[in-house]
C-alpha cells in the first residue's frame, strides 16, 4: 500500500549525571573564607565539565516520556541493507538496551510463555512530548503484546497466535467500535516509522479512529506502535511486496517474491512477523506483481490465517479470499499530492459511504495529507458520517 523507503536511527549519547551538595556542609563552608576560595575553584571546574558533558549530549535538557514498552528482540536484516537508505530521523524516539527495565515471567522458548516487557524513557530531539492519555477521546488501547497471543519467534523476538478460547490477534488488538447508524468511513494513513516528525504528527494530532500502517524496516518500531496504541490507535504492520518493476523498485531485503519457495516465503514472513507485536494485521508495501500470483497469496494467506491476523489491501488484492478478515481500501485520497485533489477523494469516500453503508480510504503520512485529513475529520460527524476503524468494516472473505 505505501512505498516510501525507511531511514536509519540518529545518534544518541548517555545524558549527564548531576551531583547536589548538602546543605549542612555548605552552610560550614560558608562560615570558613578558606573554604569558600577552595570552594570556589571546584565550583568552576565542576561547572567548566558540566559544559562540556552538555555539550557530547545533543539530546540534554530534551522533553521525554515513559511509556510501557515491550522488547524488541527481533533479529537485524542483512548487513548492507542500510546503503540503500536516505536518512531523515531527527525526532525519532531513540531507545536502547540500557534503558530497558526488562523483566520476564518464565524464559522464552516455547508458545504461550509470557512476552518479555518493561519500560523505557523515550527521548525527543525536536517539540514537546506527546500528550499521551490526556484526552478523554483518546482512551489508550492495551499494551502489547497481550498475554496468549504470542510464541516465540526468530532472534528473540516474538510471533503472533492465535489466543486462548480462539480468540484472535486481529480481534485481540484490533480498537474496540460501536456503530451509532451512521455511514462508516475508515482511513488508513500508512508509511509511519520512516519520518519522525510526521510518524509523531499522525500518532498525536489525527483521530484515534484513523488506523495507522508502520513500515517493517523502521527504527524504535515497538516504541512507535506502543505510543500509537497509547494514543488510541489501531495498527498495522506493512508487508514488503514485490512490484511489477522489481528490482528497479525494491521494497528491502525481506521483499515477499512471486519466485519463492513456500518456505522461503513463511521465513521472511516470521521475521516480518517478530519484528513487534500489538498490531492486528498485514497491508501490502507495494505489491503489485505479487498479488497477482495465486501460489504466493495462497501461502501468504495461509500464514496469516493460522496466526489470526487480518489482511487489508490497497484495492489490488480485492478479489482474493484465503478465509481471512480482510478489506480493500475503495480509494487512495492522496494519489494527487494538492490540497484540493486529497479533498474531492475525501469527498468521494462520503459519497461511497453513502451509497454502500461503508468505505475505507489510504494515504500515506505526507505533510499535506496529514493536513487535509485533520481538518476532513473535525467535521465528519456533523455531515453525518462516523469515522470508524479499518478493523471495523472488514469481512471474512
Amino acid at each position: 500500500m505505501f512505498s516510501k523507503k525507511p531511514q536509519p536511527n540518529a545518534r544518541r549519547a548517555p545524558p549527564p549525571k548531576k551531583a547536589s551538595p548538602a546543605a549542612g556542609a555548605l552552610g560550614v563552608v560558608l562560615r570558613r573564607p578558606v573554604l569558600c576560595v577552595g570552594l570556589g575553584g571546584v565550583l568552576s571546574f565542576s561547572v567548566g565539565a558540566s559544559a562540556l558533558l552538555a555539550a557530547a549530549d545533543p539530546h540534554a535538557g530534551s522533553p521525554s516520556v515513559r511509556i510501557a514498552l515491550s522488547a524488541p528482540g527481533a533479529p537485524q536484516p542483512p548487513a548492507g541493507w542500510r546503503e540503500a537508505l536516505s536518512p531523515d530521523q531527527t525526532g525519532a524516539p531513540q531507545v536502547t538496551t540500557d534503558s530497558l527495565q526488562l523483566y520476564a515471567g518464565q524464559p522464552p522458548g516455547q508458545a504461550n510463555d509470557i512476552p518479555v516487557a518493561g519500560q523505557a524513557v523515550i527521548t525527543f530531539q525536536d517539540g514537546p512530548a506527546p500528550n499521551v492519555g490526556e484526552n478523554a477521546a483518546r482512551q489508550p488501547l492495551a499494551p502489547a503484546p497481550l498475554a496468549g497471543f504470542t510464541q516465540a519467534g526468530p532472534g528473540g523476538g516474538y510471533l503472533p497466535i492465535v489466543g486462548p478460547n480462539g480468540q484472535t490477534v486481529a480481534q485481540a488488538y484490533a480498537r474496540p467500535f460501536s456503530s451509532n447508524g451512521k455511514p462508516k468511513i475508515a482511513l488508513i494513513i500508512g508509511g509511519l516509522g520512516l519520518n519522525a516528525k510526521e510518524t509523531r504528527e499522525a500518532i498525536e494530532q489525527l483521530p484515534p479512529e484513523v488506523t495507522l500502517s508502520f513500515v517493517p524496516y523502521a527504527d524504535g518500531l515497538q516504541a512507535w506502535i506502543d505510543l500509537a496504541r497509547a494514543n488510541g490507535h489501531e495498527v498495522l504492520l506493512e508487508a514488503p511486496m514485490e512490484p511489477n518493476d522489481y528490482p528497479n523498485n525494491d521494497p528491502g531485503p525481506f521483499t515477499l517474491l512471486t519466485s519463492a519457495k513456500p518456505a522461503d516465503l513463511d521465513q521472511k514472513l516470521d521475521w516480518l512477523l517478530s519484528r513487534a507485536t500489538g498490531y492486528f494485521g498485514l497491508t501490502n508495501y507495494l505489491g503489485s506483481k505479487f498479488v497477482t500470483s495465486d501460489a504466493a497469496m495462497a501461502t501468504f494467506t495461509a500464514e496469516l490465517r493460522q496466526r489470526g491476523l487480518a489482511f487489508i489491501d490497497d484495492g489490488s488484492a480485492a478479489r482474493r479470499g484465503g478465509g481471512l478478515p480482510s478489506a480493500s481500501a475503495d480509494k487512495v485520497v492522496d494519489d494527487e499530492l494538492a490540497g484540493d485533489a486529497i479533498d474531492k477523494a475525501l469527498a468521494g469516500l462520503e459519497a461511497a459511504a453513502l451509497a454502500h453503508g461503508q468505505a475505507l480510504g489510504s494515504g500515506f503520512a505526507y505533510p499535506i495529507t496529514l493536513d487535509e485529513v485533520g481538518k476532513w475529520a473535525q467535521g465528519l460527524s456533523a455531515r453525518g458520517y462516523q469515522l470508524a476503524p479499518a478493523s471495523a468494516v472488514m469481512a471474512k472473505r
